[in-house]
This record gives structure tokens, sequence and C-alpha cells, in this order.
């Protein structure tokens, strides 16, 4: 069970949810070879204020130039979309 500290309760309350964004970018001594680094943080969708101030911190001040970005976010994709199905199947 997951436990819920209370900067994370307030934001939440506040209506932010857990955003996790793939980023890929070039190495800058190789720029053809591309790199992954994994941001997790509470974020409002779809503005993501605290992503892109991230962002703009990487391009201001990192060397590696950014790819591409990939974003989930609770909002975007949640589990409450998936149905329980009652029952069981047995293969044997």
């Amino acid at each position: 069970m997951t436990r819920i500290h209370g900067r994370e309760l307030r934001m939440q309350l506040k209506g932010y949810g857990l955003t996790t964004a793939e980023i890929h970018y070039r190495m800058p001594d190789h720029p053809g070879i591309l790199q992954t680094y994994v941001w997790q943080e509470y974020d409002l969708a779809p503005e993501f204020p605290e992503l892109r101030g991230f962002l703009e911190f990487w391009e201001a001040k990192l060397h590696g130039p950014l790819h591409s970005v990939r974003v989930a976010h609770q909002h975007l994709i949640r589990p409450s979309e998936w149905k329980a199905v009652d029952g069981i199947i047995s293969i044997h």
C-alpha cells in the first residue's frame, strides 16, 4: 500500500496528479546517440507547468539537446477506465 505524505496530499487536493515524463535527449559528444531520462513529479494536466519549467531549465543549463518527451499523467490514463470482470477462467 502506498503512503501519501502531507505535501503530496496537499498537491492532489489542489488538482495535481502524478506525472511521469520519458525524456529522450542527444548525447552532447555523440549526437547520433539518444539517452533516456525519467522525470516524475506532481503536476497539473494539461498545461504541465512543473514539467515545462523543468524542460526550460534543461534547455537553458544542460548540454544534451532534447529529442522528444513522452508524458503519462493520471488524468490522461487512469486505472478507473478498466472494468473489473467477475469470474474465473481455468485453462488446462
